[in-house]
């Protein structure tokens, strides 16, 4: 784990980047937009890098957000992440970009329950709920795609705060809920510098063994999949189990 890492997180609207030796980062920088994402994700690694004077060929490792979250989103931050990694055969960490909403949130609050939310639209939320403790990660509900209320149902305590443009989406659910207002992402610090510091926590993600295969956990499958399996009344096969 020593040296220089890269984490990328384009889970969200809003995408971010980080360097740094984990669990510190010494460079970050944030776009937000997903076709910005698109255009700009490498440009911005390459400022991020330099930055602080590196470059790629520096680096010891990748980090990229996991799902669940945007899939547009998702899938441009793992090309990015991969075609790095590919071109410089560095290894690839992938954490939940739900854990590194609330490991965000943790950096202000401390180690509190927070419930992480992102919009999955169709009424529903991407969410999950986390006590980040200083070595560890409690898990409250894991992952899941549901409604605010089937969130609600499901947590067996109250949260302390929701994070996330799920969590703003719903805000009057989720005030009632926490007994506090939502914080959006752009008050946290980058999810791309949780990302690195949740790197050292053995429990907190993955490691992707083969990259160019693995794809992330998209939550659900992409709306056109969905179309597709109500047309036709059935799975759409697809050899990563992900949409296309």
């Amino acid at each position: 784990m020593s040296g220089h890492w890269l984490a990328i997180d384009t889970a969200t609207g809003v995408a971010s980047v980080a360097v740094g030796t984990p669990p510190s980062a010494d460079s970050a920088t944030i776009i937000g937009g997903v076709r910005s994402q698109a255009a700009q994700i490498i440009e911005l690694a390459d400022r991020t890098l330099g930055a602080v004077g590196l470059r790629a060929a520096d680096l010891a490792g990748l980090i990229v957000a996991d799902g669940p979250g945007s899939f547009t989103g998702l899938r441009i931050g793992w090309a990015a992440a991969k075609g790095l990694a590919q071109e410089r055969g560095l290894p690839i960490v992938a954490m939940p970009a739900l854990l590194a909403a609330a490991t965000g949130a943790a950096a202000v609050l401390g180690p509190v329950p927070v419930a992480a939310s992102f919009d999955a639209l169709r009424g529903q939320v991407f969410a999950a709920v986390y006590v980040v403790h200083a070595g560890r990660v409690e898990t409250v509900v894991p992952p899941l795609t549901c409604t605010p209320d089937e969130l609600v149902a499901r947590c067996s305590l109250r949260p302390r705060v929701a994070v996330g443009d799920g969590a703003l989406r719903y805000a009057d659910a989720m005030e009632r809920w926490t007994g506090t207002a939502p914080l959006s992402l752009t008050s946290l610090q980058p999810a791309a510098v949780s990302l690195l510091a949740l790197h050292p926590r053995s429990d907190a993600g993955r490691i992707l063994a083969d990259a160019a295969v693995a794809e992330p956990d998209y939550g659900r499958p992409a709306e056109a999949q969905a179309r597709w399996e109500a047309r036709h009344g059935r799975p759409l096969s697809h050899p990563s189990g992900s949409g296309s």
